[in-house]
């Protein structure tokens, strides 16, 4: 291991330890100069070939993992049957390979795989019941091609070396898992998992236009989560996981980080959006704010409208006021939106991870 690979990972494990109290006790400026600002977008390198043959969409019982495995010219079929350890060392190995490879963007592949779970569950449809989490199906065009999707493919090749090394899991599964090990490496509250979503094929793939637009304002936003299910205090809620990662001009053609932690996962967007001067950047991308302060933050024209609606507005300012709170309810909403679509049986029990940095 070199020298510089040490040293970074040494001031992730100081961040770690220290970054709640630092929020809580600590001026919010002296909170962003302890800050770790990375600038890269490299893709990871593709994984190596397996000689496990997978099937999507098997219709197995519960949560078991079925695969045919080859090798030496024969094949035979496996079946798994995991338990909660077993999901437990999924989880180790997202969160281990969010410590290894912190060259991503702003130090962590953690926002980008949050926002695959995001928009392979934001998909579901109450009145069809068609999308959701259950059947992964951005692994194919063209929904893996919609403009919303745009740079999904980094996450989903990150965690390609951890399918292979336990191929009874389905991509369902595994890619929620991963939204969970972000939300909770990244210092943020728990949330419990269900186990047993299972692979689709390409027939299962859902329409473009079913998640969120960040041009438009509040009422396209409640066409879009009122079709899934939402109110509009759930709306805010989710909005808060915006205090991670960051827009690119090269996917959505915004650009630039809401928070000054971008790897750190609290109510500081609230904060920001509520408190900071905003003003429009002038630029040649599309339509989005800038704080007149630093001019290095930005906000989406659907994060400003949520401090436009008199319905909305009024969460903002929780939030924005009780990180507990914000905590609490962004932990519901996700696991709300994590299930979407998926009929588990009535006896899967919820799992709780144990987050690596507890």
């Amino acid at each position: 291991m070199s020298a510089s690979t040490m040293s970074r990972q040494f001031a992730r494990a100081a961040l770690r330890t220290t970054t709640r109290n630092t929020f809580a006790t600590s001026s919010r400026q002296a909170f962003r100069q302890n800050g770790r600002r990375f600038y890269s977008s490299e893709p990871p390198k593709s994984s190596s070939s397996s000689p496990l043959i997978y099937l999507a969409g098997a219709a197995v019982a519960g949560a078991a993992g079925y695969y045919f495995y080859s090798q030496g010219g024969s094949a035979s079929i496996k079946v798994f049957n995991p338990t909660k350890e077993d999901y437990q060392k999924v989880y180790n190995e997202i969160a281990k390979r969010l410590e290894e490879h912190d060259e991503y963007d702003d130090g962590s592949y953690g926002p980008v795989l949050l926002r695959l779970a995001w928009h392979a569950s934001g998909t579901f449809d109450k009145e069809t019941g068609t999308g959701g989490s259950n059947g992964a199906t951005m692994r194919f065009a063209p929904e893996g091609d919609h403009g919303a999707n745009a740079g999904l493919k980094h996450a989903r090749d990150f965690l390609e070396p951890v399918k292979a090394k336990f191929p009874w899991i389905s991509y369902s599964d595994l890619w929620i898992i991963g939204g969970v090990a972000a939300v909770q490496e990244m210092q943020g509250p728990i949330i419990p998992f269900r186990p047993g979503r299972q692979d689709r094929d390409v027939a299962a793939c859902t329409p473009d236009g079913r998640l969120p637009d960040a041009a438009q304002g509040t009422n396209h936003l409640r066409n879009i989560f009122y079709r899934m299910g939402f109110n509009d205090q759930e709306i805010v809620a989710l909005a808060g996981a915006h205090a991670l990662g960051r827009c690119h001009t090269d996917r959505s053609g915004f650009d630039g980080p809401w928070t000054f932690s971008p790897t750190v996962l609290t109510n500081d967007y609230y904060n920001l959006l509520l408190n900071e001067k905003w003003q429009y950047r002038k630029w040649d991308g599309p339509k989005q704010f800038e704080d007149a302060k630093t001019k290095s933050l930005m906000m989406l024209p659907a994060d400003y409208a949520l401090i436009q609606d008199k319905a909305m507005k009024p969460w903002v300012e929780k939030y924005a006021k009780d990180n507990d709170l914000f905590f609490k309810d962004f932990a519901a909403v996700v696991t709300k939106l994590f299930e979407l679509g998926v009929p588990f049986k009535q006896d899967t029990e919820k799992i709780i991870f144990t987050p690596t940095n507890a």
